[in-house]
């Protein structure tokens, strides 16, 4: 019985989250560049998430964090020749991903659907496509992830590093 219970509270979870997604998709505003787009987008990011602003540099880049009123954290990566190649985001709500992944969005969104339908129970979501690679998870009220663009990431960085 316990566990029939629990399968349908899964799948009650997942049908809110791909709702979740989808009104985040339409009550969005339109996507600004976000990832892979230039240094002007963490801007435009900061605004749409009425936070406040941190840079810190590092050896090889620049972190933009983004501290949302709700508690998110966005760090948002940007290279020496000002593009941001990674984001990452922790706290006890998912940021705006259209926002966030910009031109990207679509490739998350159509992994993601093809993954909600293959996957059983509650895992980790995990992209690696050529061109892109996310990786989120978390439960109610602590969430995290990251994103990035392997071709974008300056040379002596890991993966790692984006966190």
């Amino acid at each position: 019985m316990k566990s029939h219970q629990y399968r349908g509270v899964f799948e009650r979870m997942k049908v809110l989250f791909l709702a979740l997604t989808f009104l985040m998709v339409i009550a969005s505003l339109p996507a600004f560049a976000g990832l892979g787009g230039d240094v002007s987008t963490v801007q435009a990011d900061l605004v749409h998430m009425q936070g406040t602003l941190r840079v810190s540099p590092a050896d090889a880049y620049t972190v933009h964090e983004i501290q949302s009123p709700t508690g998110t954290v966005v760090r948002e990566y940007v290279s020496p020749a000002g593009k941001v190649f990674a984001v990452a985001w922790r706290g006890p709500w998912i940021p705006d991903l259209l926002q966030l992944l910009g031109d990207y969005f679509q490739q998350y969104a159509d992994a993601a659907q093809a993954q909600t339908n293959h996957r059983l129970g509650r895992r980790p979501l995990q992209i690696v496509q050529p061109g892109f690679v996310l990786e989120m998870y978390g439960h109610m009220r602590s969430f995290g992830g990251r994103a990035y663009v392997p071709q974008m990431v300056p040379q002596g960085v890991g993966a790692e590093a984006i966190r």
